[in-house]
């Protein structure tokens, strides 16, 4: 059973701004609610019931909104949040990252039966939900697969190899521990703090079978822009 879970949701959220300029981005309304109220109900649908939330800029903002939410949901804080990239909030709950976990970006909006869909589909091993890639747009974490098996991820990937788009989710069911290794391998390495997360699943992919997991057609939407905040209909 996967009954816990990581929001990543530590950056400001800069093409946000002004937006982001007083609260931090998880905070952001999206048809009516937070970005963070969608992904915590999309969550406890799914049967999870520990959440953690990775936050730094106005991390006090979170901790008072997740208040009502009692015990089931907790925060830890990334204190180099200005200067490092996700992969070092992923670094801050590297104790959560084996066995069974998910793990999420905290700028995306999931209709709940999507999240609960992929967490009873999801693989032994490492999963990471991707959806049909219809037109690349620079925001778009790219990624290469081949018979559902992942063949790298990045941004910069050549549109040839390029077939499904990253949405930001991992999922780990009975995981050996390997994710956190490549996670401490990265972190270690020159730069490794300047990296996206998703470079864990990259090198990853290069020494064992990572699960592509395509997710169902109910609706998703990142956030990245104030022009996506017209793009959920949910």
């Amino acid at each position: 059973m996967i009954n816990k879970a990581i929001i990543l949701s530590a950056g400001q959220g800069s093409r946000l701004l002004p937006l982001t300029a007083t609260r931090p981005k998880c905070l952001i309304e999206v048809g009516g609610r937070t970005i963070l109220d969608h992904q915590l109900d999309a969550l406890f649908a799914a049967d999870v019931d520990e959440v953690t939330i990775v936050t730094g800029y106005r991390s006090e903002m979170i901790d008072a909104h997740i208040a009502a939410r009692g015990n089931k949901v907790s925060t830890l804080l990334n204190p180099r949040w200005e200067t490092s990239s996700s992969i070092y909030s992923v670094w801050i709950a590297r104790a959560m990252m084996s066995g069974n976990f998910v793990l999420m970006n905290g700028d995306t909006v999931y209709a709940p039966e999507i999240i609960e869909d992929a967490i009873t589909r999801a693989l032994s091993g490492v999963n990471l939900l991707v959806d049909t890639l219809q037109q690349v747009t620079l925001d778009d974490m790219l990624v290469a697969a081949d018979n559902d098996v992942i063949r790298a991820v990045g941004k910069m990937l050549p549109n040839d190899i390029a077939t499904p788009r990253s949405l930001g989710v991992v999922i780990g069911r009975n995981e050996d521990g390997r994710y956190r290794h490549m996670l401490e391998t990265l972190i270690d390495a020159p730069g490794g703090k300047a990296q996206f997360h998703h470079s864990i699943i990259d090198r990853l992919a290069a020494q064992q079978v990572v699960h592509a997991l395509p997710a169902n057609d109910a609706q998703w939407h990142e956030i990245d822009r104030p022009e996506d905040l017209e793009g959920w209909n949910g």
